[in-house]
């Protein structure tokens, strides 16, 4: 019930998130106007707006300009589905589930912006600065996890500060909206515990040095090329969250073979 529950939400919140990555770039509304084509500008009709199904039906097409429709939409859709249904898993009827579930939607969200135009909107990061604890606050009183809460707090405040001097030492490897998502990222991190926050933090620079490796081995990037690293610090996040415990320990064994 929980699984099918969180995964029709996902679906719907992917819907919505299409439109986030969009707009909220542009400086846009996400009000208005209402969904329509950026070709031809017609409204969308509300059956050709289902999560997934209004894509299969219109066979990725405009149902009056014949323009495509990209297939991210879609997939935007089933991949927050999905992690949707990965957190439920992962934290079941748990009173931090709402906290998980919107990091889970604003990571597809800041990753893909990110990824679209080397950008994270304060409208998205600085907000969550108070949704996230008031999301967790629930978790913290019905769930008596003071310690949790205050860990999350201490890891915001670390995260922020270590990547506010990376962005002071070396600027051009490190931009401002790095540092902001930082010390949301350090709040989600802290709050599963210490190991998660080490795992999420080496984890994001591994990923974000094995992209840029891979990108000027392709020639698709040179040494002073902007790179994103937004999607690679929220991948490492997830990283954590989902599989901190076995890396721990596998790292673990290696110091201090049995």
């Amino acid at each position: 019930m929980l699984f099918a529950l969180v995964g029709v939400l996902g679906l719907a919140i992917g819907s919505f998130l299409n439109v986030v990555i969009h707009r909220v770039p542009r400086g846009e509304s996400l009000l208005r106007p209402a969904s329509h084509c950026p070709q031809c500008t017609a409204p969308v009709r509300p059956w050709h707006n289902v999560p997934v199904a209004g894509w299969l039906l219109l066979r990725g097409r405009c149902a009056d300009c014949a323009a495509p429709i990209s297939v991210r939409y879609p997939l935007v859709e089933l991949g927050t589905a999905a992690l949707f249904v990965a957190v439920a898993a992962r934290f079941g009827w748990s009173a931090s589930l709402p906290a998980w579930l919107y990091f889970a939607a604003i990571a597809v969200a800041l990753a893909l912006i990110d990824l679209d135009v080397l950008r994270l909107p304060n409208a998205i990061v600085l907000p969550s600065y108070l949704v996230v604890p008031a999301l967790f606050l629930p978790a913290v009183v019905l769930e008596r996890d003071w310690s949790a809460g205050l860990r999350g707090l201490v890891g915001m405040a670390v995260l922020f500060s270590f990547y506010l001097v990376l962005s002071l030492v070396y600027p051009g490897g490190m931009g401002f909206g790095d540092v902001k998502l930082a010390g949301v990222l350090g709040l989600y991190l802290g709050w599963l515990g210490w190991a998660p926050l080490a795992v999420g933090t080496l984890a994001a620079f591994l990923l974000g040095g094995i992209a840029g490796v891979a990108l000027m081995a392709g020639g698709r990037a040179g040494r002073k090329t902007a790179l994103p690293f937004g999607p690679s610090m929220l991948a490492g996040a997830l990283i954590a969250l989902f599989a901190a415990a076995p890396i721990t320990d596998w790292y673990t064994s290696i110091l201090l073979p049995a």
